[in-house]
């Protein structure tokens, strides 16, 4: 009785790092080409991010093979930035774009490359566990229209919400992150 209450206790954590069905990790994936900063573009809503103006996501190598996760944005609301720092772990092997991500203790969630500029590594869509969660990041605030247009055609083909996307702001007339 006891293993099969752990194992209850254990599959949602687990199920929480998985991809939405029907939506495939990128491969041929190479992180040293993924680390460093990302713009978020836009993003499905959510309460973590509410109000939330000039994202941005920060990737390094960790410890023990990890990936330090530096989430930040300017909450334009208390004039504050907030940060949040994780860990992501891949879930496949290192050439498939779908990791774990933790910023609370043992709860994972999945971090799913759906996109990515394979050239350049100058954007990325990202999916969550399931299709509540999607993120365009650029290396850039902006994105061009075409990418962007390629971007949402694809999202909106894997079922996607792209139309309450929240596009976020980056003015280039505020104070620079401290």
């Amino acid at each position: 009785m006891r293993p099969l209450l752990i194992f209850c206790l254990i599959l949602p954590l687990l199920a929480c790092a998985s991809a939405p069905d029907g939506v495939q990790p990128v491969k041929d994936f190479e992180l040293d080409r993924y680390l460093g900063t990302w713009f978020e573009i836009a993003r499905l809503d959510h309460e973590f991010e509410q109000g939330l103006s000039r994202v941005t996501a920060n990737y390094r190598l960790a410890d023990k093979g990890g990936i330090k996760v530096i989430n930040r944005g300017f909450n334009t609301d208390t004039g504050e930035w907030q940060e949040a720092e994780g860990k992501a772990y891949f879930v496949e092997d290192r050439n498939t774009g779908h990791l774990k991500v933790s910023f609370f203790g043992p709860f994972q969630g999945a971090y799913v490359i759906v996109a990515l500029d394979k050239e350049d590594y100058q954007y990325a869509m990202v999916s969550g566990p399931d299709r509540d969660y999607l993120w365009i990041l650029s290396r850039q605030p902006s994105l061009e229209s075409s990418v962007l247009d390629k971007l949402l055609a694809q999202a909106e083909g894997l079922g996607y919400a792209t139309k309450e996307l929240i596009w976020v702001d980056h003015p280039n007339d505020e104070p620079e992150q401290d």
